[in-house]
């Protein structure tokens, strides 16, 4: 039987607490408890102190373009209790630099989320994603008309139409392909660095199912048919709003290995990787970060963990 992944995007760490989104003074009631913390977000970047985010009281905190109420923690953690409300503010560049000016403070997910607990990569996972989200749908698809933030900043209201916009996610199949002689294949995009390496992925399209998506994107992206897709687990990856879908599956036997035929256009090349050889090669190539689905499914196929030459760097 296969063992779940390791996902550190999705855990279960906190109450979203949707019924209390509908309140129309819910955040004058949250800033009314001295437990409440801000989450601050700028250029998607936040604040992270001592390996953990730096989360802000009430009185610290300043204006923000916008808040979203992320929920309520259901684990303690440092100082705040089991039940802390946690809100997302996002700042202007004046704001965020009232609050730290120095630049390399601010910290990406894909730089910092995989040394932060899980309660930490969840919340900053979720804020980005809604983050992302209400960027790109301040107008209504339909009229054009500018929509407004509603429930707690989860959903937005076109005011011509009175029409309701809830968030969207993305989903996308992400494949581990092993052939018959038990080798992983991987691959590499045009814009990443030459020695970067990931296992391959595509969105799922209308009415279509996972697993004919598993199918038609590997066959697009590899030139291999493959079967028996199985699925392996799933978590949020917040670039902007997706839902990634992770699966192995087999290369058909009306293939051979050697027929692999990067696309060209998302992938450049491909490579057949045996066990011994991504051990032996690890230090001198990039695999993706800890903190994505694509670093669990390879080390999944590996069957232990491994060290990459990004994280060797950061040592």
């Amino acid at each position: 039987m296969t063992q779940p992944l390791h996902l550190p995007l999705a855990q279960a760490v906190i109450d979203r607490d949707g019924a209390a989104r509908d309140s129309a003074e819910l955040f004058d009631k949250l800033w009314l408890e001295p437990e409440t913390r801000i989450l601050v977000l700028h250029n998607g970047k936040t604040l992270v102190s001592d390996g953990a985010l730096r989360l802000l009281s009430t009185e610290d905190s300043t204006a923000g373009k916008y808040r979203v109420y992320l929920g309520r923690t259901t684990t303690a953690f440092g100082d705040q209790p089991i039940g802390t409300a946690i809100v997302l503010s996002v700042l202007s560049d004046n704001a965020a630099h009232s609050i730290e000016p120095n630049q390399e403070k601010w910290h990406e997910l894909r730089r910092t989320g995989a040394g932060l607990a899980p309660r930490d990569a969840a919340l900053i996972s979720q804020a980005l994603a809604i983050h992302n989200w209400h960027e790109t749908h301040q107008y209504c698809p339909n009229c054009g008309t500018v929509t407004i933030m509603a429930q707690g900043g989860w959903s937005r209201m076109c005011s011509q139409e009175d029409r309701q916009l809830f968030p969207r996610t993305d989903a996308a199949v992400i494949v581990s392909i092993i052939d018959d002689q038990d080798r992983i294949l991987l691959g590499t995009q045009g814009s990443w660095a030459e020695n970067r390496w990931s296992v391959l992925a595509g969105f799922v399209e209308a009415a279509e199912s996972l697993e004919a998506a598993v199918v038609r994107e590997m066959l697009e992206e590899s030139g291999l048919l493959v079967t028996d897709p199985v699925y392996l687990g799933s978590q949020a990856w917040p670039y902007p709003y997706s839902l990634m879908l992770g699966f192995t599956a087999k290369v058909s036997k009306e293939n051979k290995a050697e027929d692999i035929k990067p696309d060209g256009i998302e992938i450049a090349k491909l490579r057949w990787f045996t066990r011994a050889e991504l051990k032996a090669e690890a230090k001198d190539i990039l695999l993706p970060t800890r903190i994505s689905i694509a670093r669990a499914l390879i080390e999944d196929w590996l069957g232990e963990g491994i060290e990459s030459a990004s994280e060797l760097e950061s040592h």
